[in-house]
């Protein structure tokens, strides 16, 4: 009989006394590392160009692509096509999702990777609304949606793919390492602008210097696709496929992914709200902020994303920590520690940040992205371990995709909005930040807690 130390999930139920137990699936420490290290390598990739944009998209793209309107509706012009690529996520997300837990995560990611690394390096090809006039800012919507939507299958696809290869034991700490990826991206990417604003006149690095971060996607992306064929699909789908294959044989109907998950709607919401916390101040701290120091506060834009670069590298050790210790004292725990720290980052971030201080500046953004990181290191098992392998990558998808729409995507517009027409912007953003922290704590307190049981497929 094997322990949970040497299998991904159990096969399915526990056997009755009148059905025979199945066997289930063994574990590959190869493959294992194989999956970590192509996932990493996919949500860094994934990260990079989000970072990249979401920094632009507050400096630089809204005098590139809106000239024609003034300074404040370019702003929010700019930040409205920044939430076109989370808007198409959950649309993604249902159409990879379904695709994957009907035809196997392996084949859905190598699609998605080739779909968002071409929509990154199309952007970067883009010219500019002073050369092709209304089609520049219509064709950065377009390439933003499609490189969401190749987004909305990648991200979860990585976790699930991850999640199931990851022994029962292991399975926070395979998560903390994917979640690194996230930290790692936009520690290269801050570098990256920093290294371009310092070393290129500005009129170089708005006229192509911007587009080197994007065109980078070629070889990225290449390689990414080439550590990824080496991928095999997980034991969990193919055990599911198998016992699928049986009932089909038996002819017993079979649900599709999203009519089981349309008959779950209670845990797809709580996975939602669950995450309304990391999604919305990740987007204040690597976007907003940036846009706050700049332009109110007035740091000169290679300070900012020396900040940047310096608070991601201090998350770094967090997405680690964060996930092993989860296989100790369990998801929700470690879970609920992120959401304190980004708790205590939201409440202080501005008043810190306008004192002008820059060592306490970086201080609370590290703090923020250190909660964000210890929960996205547990996210992965957490949402994993709320599903049954069948629909498992949908509602997983789902559950990340609609909370980066509902609660992540508005932020930056809603921000700079409040900033534009309000003297009390600080407080107002303060407390929609304090606000989706208590929303998520309460949604994580009403899930399953399972990290010390083997992946179900009931």
């Amino acid at each position: 009989m094997m322990t949970t130390e040497n299998s991904s999930l159990a096969a399915g139920p526990a056997a009755t006394g009148n059905e025979p137990a199945e066997e289930a699936p063994t574990f590959d420490p190869k493959t294992a590392r194989n999956a970590v290290f192509s996932g990493t390598f996919g949500t860094a990739l994934e990260w990079f160009d989000f970072a990249v944009y979401g920094t632009l998209s507050a400096t630089l793209f809204p005098a590139l692509f809106f000239a024609d309107v003034d300074a404040d509706t370019a702003i929010l012009a700019s930040f409205a096509t920044f939430g076109a690529g989370m808007a198409a996520r959950p649309l993604g997300g249902i159409f990879f999702g379904a695709l994957g837990d009907r035809i196997g995560r392996r084949n859905v990611l190598m699609f998605t990777l080739v779909m968002m690394g071409s929509a990154s390096v199309l952007i970067g090809l883009l010219p500019p609304a002073s050369f092709i006039g209304i089609w520049a800012p219509t064709l950065l919507v377009i390439l933003r949606f499609l490189q969401g939507f190749a987004l909305g299958g990648e991200a979860s696809g990585v976790q699930v793919l991850v999640t199931e290869h990851a022994p029962a034991d292991k399975r926070g700490m395979y998560g903390g390492i994917l979640a690194v990826g996230s930290p790692v991206a936009q520690t290269i990417a801050s570098l990256t602008l920093t290294g371009l604003a310092l070393f290129l006149s500005e009129e170089t690095f708005e006229s192509w210097g911007w587009r080197i971060p994007f065109l980078m996607g070629v070889l990225l992306l290449a390689v990414g696709v080439w550590i990824r064929r080496s991928i095999e699909e997980t034991p969990a789908f193919r055990e599911s496929q198998k016992r699928a294959s049986e009932k089909q044989a038996q002819e017993e109907p079979q649900e599709k992914a999203l009519k089981v998950i349309i008959k779950r709607p209670g845990t797809v919401i709580k996975l939602v709200c669950s995450w309304a916390a990391s999604a919305g101040l990740f987007w204040i701290c690597v976007t907003y902020a940036v846009n706050y120091l700049t332009s109110v506060l007035g740091y000169d834009n290679s300070i900012t994303f020396s900040l940047l670069v310096i608070a991601n590298l201090i998350s770094i050790p967090a997405a680690i920590l964060g996930g092993r210790v989860s296989d100790f004292i369990g998801r929700k725990k470690t879970f609920f520690i992120g959401l304190a720290m980004q708790g205590t980052a939201a409440a202080s971030m501005f008043p810190i940040m306008n004192s002008m201080n820059y060592p306490l500046s970086v201080a609370v953004i590290a703090l923020a992205l250190c909660g964000i990181q210890t929960t996205a290191a547990v996210q992965a098992p957490f949402f994993a371990e709320s599903l049954p392998t069948r629909m498992r990558y949908t509602g997983s998808a789902l559950g990340m995709t609609f909370a980066g729409l509902i609660f992540g995507a508005p932020i930056p517009f809603i921000a700079a909005w409040i900033f534009q027409h309000s003297s009390q912007g600080t407080t107002a953003l303060t407390a929609i930040g304090v606000g989706l922290v208590v929303i998520s704590v309460i949604a994580a307190a009403t899930l399953p807690e399972r990290s010390k049981e083997a992946l179900h497929d009931d």
